[in-house]
């Protein structure tokens, strides 16, 4: 499939075009990777590099730079959506995969605090850095990607694949954890075997890249780049990022307040669920991994439908479904989980099922937020800025607050407020919809 057939109107999602999709997710499977493995090998972790005589504090400390992480990615985001956006979207995700790929395979490769003192340390923090600083710049890149390669009738739905491809990585991170401790001691593990998990993340992401270099360019960016050569006389220079500041500040906000329940959602299921599961509720580890691909596995198939309903129906009526049912089912979620009321297999995949309303159609929401010009740049800002906010640092968050209102069960109310500030944000959308599609 070439740029020009995909251009060529009208447009249909056919298995050319899911391919497309497929592959512009490859780089989003590798961060949600990357998610489980931190969230499932942090113990080992936290003792190879940040070691401290109460290992509570150690786990914090590892948390803190699993956050520190996704401050470097808005800064990423704007890079690389900038660039994105004057350069073109396939040359800006094909650099943040191949770099993010490198970076996670040194995470493996490192010595440990014992043997490299706190230089060691200190690079740890800074591939961790690397790698979200190129993450900002990668799921902005699919959901940009797949709603311009798509016709618009059904770009809810590309993005609901993107996301159902990019929670294989989840699927395929606690695949990986089970195997590793299934045929590797508890000492091998410590020693070397959660090295394991990160160089592998990485050799995948390098294939994904030279899958990913098969992509043309994306049909309404050669569009756009069409337009501002004829309007300004053969010239396509643009500044993007002023543009977006200058003209869009406000849906900017919007989209922020949108993501906010999707990241408090992935940051508490795949970063803290894991440790927080094991340490603090003393689940066997076996067990943590079956609940944890089970809600994984019910969301991924869900939010496919969910993002196929949203193609037939307004997505926002959809996403408010969403946030309602988060809101309520937060508390007795988390109720059961703490009291051991209900199998975890169970009750892991009603948790699953419960996010597909709103997975399923927040990132469409956002790319239908900003025109051809700035989406990319636009996506990248709302979603890596909520990402900070609300996911990032829920490890970090949901551990403090555990500890200061001895409640086990305190990251409901994480989940509740970030439900409820999504949910007036979605009575906003109606009048600021509309931009997908409108520069074809």
């Amino acid at each position: 499939m070439t740029a020009t057939s995909l251009a060529s109107s009208p447009r249909t999602f056919d298995r050319a075009a899911l391919r497309v999709v497929f592959l512009s997710s490859l780089g989003g499977a590798l961060e949600f990777y990357d998610f489980i493995v931190f969230g499932t090998f942090a113990a080992y972790i936290s003792r190879a590099f940040f070691p401290a005589n109460d290992p509570a504090v150690s786990l914090l400390n590892t948390f803190a730079v699993f956050g520190v992480g996704y401050l470097a990615r808005p800064v990423g985001g704007l890079l690389f959506g900038r660039r994105g956006d004057r350069v073109g979207r396939r040359d800006s995700f094909l650099l943040s995969l191949a770099t993010m790929s490198g970076a996670t395979i040194l995470i493996g490769l490192l010595p440990t605090f014992a043997t490299g003192g706190l230089w060691a340390t200190a690079a740890f923090v800074l591939l961790r850095l690397v790698q979200g600083f190129c993450l900002g710049g990668e799921l902005p890149g699919a959901i940009t990607y797949a709603v311009e390669v798509v016709p618009k009738r059904h770009a809810t739905l590309a993005c609901g694949v993107v996301f159902g491809c990019v929670s294989s990585g989840v699927l395929l991170a606690t695949g990986v954890s089970a195997g590793l401790h299934a045929v590797l001691s508890p000492e091998t593990m410590e020693v070397w075997g959660w090295r394991l998990a990160f160089v592998l993340g990485g050799l995948l992401g390098v294939v994904s890249w030279g899958l990913r270099r098969s992509l043309e360019e994306s049909p309404a960016f050669l569009a756009m780049r069409a337009r501002l050569a004829e309007a300004r006389g053969g010239s396509t220079e643009q500044g993007p990022l002023g543009e977006l500041f200058r003209k869009h500040s406000g849906r900017i906000l919007i989209g922020i307040g949108a993501t906010a329940v999707v990241a408090v959602f992935n940051g508490l299921l795949f970063a803290q669920m894991p440790a927080y599961l094991g340490r603090t509720l003393h689940y066997p580890p076996a067990g943590i991994a079956v609940a944890i691909n089970v809600a994984v596995a019910a969301m991924s198939i869900s939010l496919v439908i969910a993002s196929w309903v949203g193609d037939l129906i307004p997505r926002r009526y959809v996403f408010r479904i969403g946030c309602v049912v988060l809101a309520v089912g937060a508390l007795p979620a988390y109720g059961a989980i703490v009291n051991h009321t209900l199998s975890l297999p169970a009750l892991f995949l009603l948790i699953g099922l419960s996010a597909c309303f709103t997975h399923g159609t927040f990132a469409t929401i956002l790319a239908d937020l900003f025109p051809t010009e700035v989406r990319f740049s636009g996506v990248a800002v709302t979603l890596n800025v909520g990402a900070v906010v609300f996911s990032g640092l829920m490890p970090l968050a949901a551990t403090w607050l555990i500890v200061a209102t001895g409640r086990n069960d305190a990251p409901a109310f994480l989940v509740m407020g970030a439900a409820v500030l999504a949910l007036i944000v979605g009575f906003w959308l109606k009048p600021l919809e509309g931009e997908i599609g409108s520069g074809d």
